[in-house]
């Protein structure tokens, strides 16, 4: 009876900020579990809650030697582990910074939008009936100003003739990979990173690129197979195949729709709060 009291008194002494510090604490365990989901991060953890628990028994059972080699292998751990997994660290900081609070306009107009997408799909489609290989990478959150730096600064207006041309056979940019940053091809024969995921042998050299940027950026690739024609897409480092352009433009207007919902939306609570400060 006495622990039973003792369990009402607390839930009666519970204030409404109890429950909303309650909630951000387990908003943020969940954050931070699903973006160590399937990753080498979710190894570590398991090994390093095991390596607890052990150590606590050892307390327990007054172990003092393997108590004190996994205290002290656990403090100096900690820097090895920031070090090993500064890749890991990185896109979880990343991924925070893609929040909604920071959304950021790609179009000015829906029309704006739909005439890119349009022009981005007549150029896959184009490109993959003549077995021509590509690579476009459309920047969204992420900035992808490194990777600029290793290729071609163009800056034009996002157009088919033009990817065609920068990806045709022997042409001094096709090399590479294009950039598309809103409305405009901002540069060519640029250097992606590649993925370290095991991929299948049929996909060659762009393929592991496009998984690769998406997996350090939310940017969205679109690659040509030079081999089989083929249209792909990646996104989160999820390499999906076999589009054509119908299919390719609804995805992309899907996902350029949210981002416009998404950006309206945090206008809207930004503009309605400044609005009842400056009432105040």
């Amino acid at each position: 009876m006495g622990n039973l009291s003792s369990i009402l008194s607390l839930i009666r002494n519970i204030e409404p900020r109890n429950i909303i510090d309650i909630l951000i604490v387990a908003y943020i365990f969940y954050k931070i579990l699903m973006l160590i989901k399937e990753t080498r991060a979710e190894q570590l953890i398991k090994g390093l809650i095991l390596v607890v628990v052990v150590m606590k028994l050892s307390q327990i059972l007054g172990f003092v030697t393997l108590y004190w080699i996994i205290q002290n292998t656990l403090t100096v751990g900690l820097i090895a582990i920031i070090v090993i997994f500064q890749p890991e660290l990185r896109k979880a900081l990343e991924h925070l910074g893609r929040s909604r609070f920071f959304t950021k306009k790609f179009f000015e107009s829906e029309e704006e939008m739909e005439k890119v997408v349009s022009e981005l799909a007549i150029a896959a489609t184009n490109l993959s009936s003549t077995k021509t290989g590509a690579l476009i990478v459309i920047e969204q959150e992420t900035g992808l100003s490194d990777f600029v730096q290793s290729g071609v600064k163009l800056d034009a207006i996002v157009s088919s003739s033009l990817l065609e041309n920068i990806f045709f056979e022997n042409s001094p940019l096709h090399d590479g990979a294009v950039i598309i940053r809103r409305d405009r091809i901002y540069a060519a024969a640029c250097v992606m990173p590649l993925t370290e995921q095991l991929v299948s042998k049929e996909l060659g050299t762009r393929h592991r690129a496009a998984i690769g940027i998406t997996e350090n950026s939310d940017a969205i690739a679109i690659v040509v197979s030079e081999e089989t024609g083929t249209i792909s897409l990646a996104i989160n480092g999820k390499l999906t195949r076999n589009y054509n352009a119908e299919r390719l433009m609804l995805v992309l207007k899907k996902l350029f729709k949210r981002n416009m919902e998404n950006y309206n939306t945090m206008f809207k609570r930004v503009k309605t709060w400044l609005s009842k400060t400056k009432n105040k």
